[in-house]
């Protein structure tokens, strides 16, 4: 055990006995079980005594307890009463004619054209399955060009904003401009915005890409107790791609976006390496459908692969997704054949729990990472529609490090990620 020093004429002392932990913190952190934080107050120095304050003032205790029992003690509980998503909820691709794609299109590409379009992406996550702690998009995924995700996404931008400008001023070169928001998190955001101001950003103006942060929730043991990272701070993590709607509120984005005239957001996480960034058939088929909220889907390859699905959660009531990861095996298997969506399960939970190797004072620790989910929200819109595309052509998330090449798998990431379009 390390004791504070002093140094008296050349010889060093024992200092007085080492000052307890705040009294008032302390009991706050007994009255929710998390006591343990200042286990090894005794051996921190004075620095990192007040480091590890720091943090746990930071920290909403209330809140974070209120999730914590919420989202473990889900675990297990009965499933609700659901029912598999209408038809009439989903635009299979099959049904939609050449002549309904291009009227879509154009509705869209109208849209885009007078400035109602804004794309919003999900960037928070590093890329460890990839064998790094970068942010996810600068990879080289293994391209014969060598472009990044953020490349790839970014040149789909200019791309659309030229189709946007021309159509507008029947083929002349007009102006189109469509603002890209940016979802980081405290682990990502610095390397990121270097990233695209070393790529001059690839293309786009400076002031079009608005860069925000979400936010961190502690990592927790099985029993519910804080991880430590170091004996002076709590282990933490993303709160999830659902973490974009207080993210957004916090940083007054959404102010920013009604000051731009903005009406329609398109959602989508960034390891998708064929996303259609700002696609005008999907976005005039959500306009004129007059909706709140839709995503794109693709059909499950096989009943237990590892993606997402999109049920009904009770008679008559709104649609959701399941995370893989909840799906119990035998539930996995049941798909209705016809839209590809599942009869799947709901759980009441806010935060999902992903068991993860989580470092900490002991090395690397089994505990639970809390996310939410951008779809936790969609039981809350008052109308929602799905929009089918092929898997071949727009599902290609890059997920695992197979040696010095990172493989894309058109199937390993769950499907409510692809695209999103709220109001």
């Amino acid at each position: 055990m390390r004791e504070p020093t002093a140094m008296v004429e050349g010889n060093t002392i024992a200092a007085a006995t080492a000052p307890a932990p705040p009294q008032a913190l302390l009991e706050r952190l007994k009255d929710y079980g998390q006591e343990d934080a200042f286990a090894l107050w005794d051996e921190l120095s004075l620095e990192e005594r007040d480091l590890l304050v720091h943090d746990i003032e930071s920290l909403d205790l209330p809140r974070i307890d209120r999730i914590i029992r919420r989202s473990l003690g889900s675990q297990g509980l009965s499933v609700a009463t659901i029912e598999p998503v209408p038809e009439s909820r989903v635009s299979k691709f099959e049904d939609r004619t050449p002549e309904e794609r291009e009227r879509l299109w154009k509705i869209g590409l109208k849209a885009i054209s007078e400035g109602r379009l804004a794309v919003l992406l999900l960037s928070g996550g590093q890329g460890t399955r990839l064998g790094s702690s970068d942010p996810k998009g600068c990879f080289n995924i293994g391209l014969p060009s060598g472009k990044s995700l953020f490349q790839l996404q970014a040149e789909r931008i200019l791309c659309i904003q030229r189709l946007a400008a021309q159509a507008v001023n029947e083929g002349s070169a007009g102006f189109v401009q469509i603002h890209w928001y940016i979802m980081t998190s405290p682990f990502t955001n610095e390397a990121t915005s270097k990233y695209f101001e070393s790529h001059k950003y690839f293309g786009l103006e400076a002031d079009q890409v608005t860069f925000f942060q979400q936010g961190t929730i502690p990592c927790v043991s099985k029993d519910g107790r804080f991880i430590m990272e170091t004996p002076y701070r709590v282990a933490k993590s993303p709160d999830g791609n659902g973490g974009v709607y207080a993210a957004l509120k916090y940083s007054k984005l959404l102010e920013d976006m009604a000051m731009r005239g903005i009406r329609y957001i398109d959602c989508y996480g960034v390891d998708n390496a064929l996303v259609r960034v700002a696609d005008p058939c999907f976005l005039g088929y959500f306009i004129d459908k007059g909706v709140a909220a839709a995503a794109k889907v693709v059909r499950k390859a096989y009943p237990q692969e590892k993606v997402g699905v999109f049920v009904r959660r009770g008679k008559g009531g709104p649609l959701s997704v399941v995370e893989y990861s909840e799906l119990d095996p035998s539930l996995a298997s049941a798909i209705n054949q016809e839209t590809g969506l599942a009869n799947g399960l709901e759980k009441d939970s806010i935060y999902h729990i992903a068991e993860k190797k989580i470092p900490s004072i002991h090395g690397y620790t089994m505990g639970f990472k809390l996310e939410q989910f951008i779809f936790d929200a969609f039981a809350y819109a008052p109308s929602t529609v799905l929009f089918e595309v092929l898997r071949e052509e727009e599902f290609a998330p890059v997920k695992n490090a197979n040696g010095s090449n990172y493989c894309l798998f058109s199937g390993s990431i769950h499907v409510g990620l692809l695209q999103l379009v709220v109001f």
